[in-house]
């Protein structure tokens, strides 16, 4: 039996990542790929809480967990759902306190739980081998923006229209919300419309193009 962790760790993996917020992130379908390559005998399982693909705390937040078996060895992984600051994300909004000024961290979706999973998946990965140098100092990230204190309170409509990014057709976020209305068109146009409006402030010409998605 092929040393499944000698022979992941061998394959370089560096031009296959990118770079966000001081960590390095590998792609989720590239690593499955190249995994089941190697060992078509590879499977994951998301793990589910009371029917729900997380744990979730009131003052911690979210947490996701996947099992990876290969060859017969099964390892298991854990991710909190995180915002792009590396900020924990909990089910409402929060403000918090750096010496650059407050900050806000928006409240969780199942977009971001998604997003999450696959990350933890790739993790899961990493502990067969995979790309698991990229990981070595993700206890360090690279920021300047210490925090001083974190305030929970709710977010006014004022600030969450400030904070939040203006959706429009064919900018950097479309094509994530674009596969996410065609995921969920069975949960009708207002509750997408709702969904969405957590995490961008919608322009009626955005509505606009949303509807078209779900024709």
């Amino acid at each position: 039996m092929e040393n499944v962790f000698n022979a992941l760790s061998a394959i370089n993996v560096n031009d296959k990542t990118e770079k966000k917020d001081g960590l390095t992130y590998l792609s989720w379908a590239w690593a499955w790929s190249e995994v089941n390559k190697r060992f078509p005998d590879t499977s994951y399982e998301i793990k589910f809480f009371d029917g729900k693909p997380y744990l979730f705390d009131e003052e911690t937040g979210y947490m996701v967990f996947t099992e990876v078996t290969i060859q017969g060895q099964k390892k298991m992984m854990w991710l909190p759902v995180m915002d792009g600051a590396n900020k924990a994300m909990l089910n409402a909004a929060y403000s918090y306190k750096t010496k650059y000024g407050e900050k806000w961290v928006a409240a969780a979706t199942m977009f971001d739980i998604n997003k999450t999973l696959m990350r933890c998946l790739v993790k899961n990965l990493a502990m067969f081998g995979l790309g698991i140098y990229i990981y070595a100092g993700e206890d360090l990230p690279e920021t300047d923006e210490p925090t001083v204190e974190t305030v929970v309170k709710p977010k006014t409509e004022q600030q969450a229209t400030t904070e939040k990014p203006t959706l429009k057709r064919g900018d950097d976020n479309w094509e994530r919300v674009e596969a996410y209305v065609t995921a969920n068109k069975a949960q009708g146009f207002d509750t997408i419309i709702q969904q969405l409006a957590r995490k961008y402030t919608l322009t009626d010409a955005g509505k606009k193009e949303i509807q078209k998605l779900l024709k």
